[in-house]
């Protein structure tokens, strides 16, 4: 049951907000590991009933933890996107 409503949406693909590109819904539901991205019901409820299959999805452990993972800050973030920047900067350069 599981491994059809993953079928379902995991193809579908948006501009993240947060690393700049074309991603799948597969990407964003395991973005931190077993974690789907702390953005995601933002980015996907538009889309489909994000939230809903999340809740179906995800043990309550699991969604316990997805719901208390709190954003990293705005300084971290953009120290991150330097350095992920920098890394790209450099592997074109070889």
């Amino acid at each position: 049951m599981t491994e059809l409503l993953f079928d379902k949406y995991d193809h579908l693909s948006i501009r993240c907000p947060k690393l700049g590109h074309e991603l799948t819904f597969a990407y964003c539901r395991r973005e931190g590991g077993n974690l789907p991205c702390p953005r995601s019901i933002r980015c996907w409820e538009t889309f489909f009933p994000v939230e809903n299959f999340l809740r179906e999805t995800l043990d309550v452990e699991t969604w316990d933890a997805f719901c208390r993972q709190a954003p990293p800050d705005k300084m971290t973030t953009l120290l991150d996107l330097i350095e992920k920047a920098k890394a790209r900067q450099q592997a074109d350069r070889t």
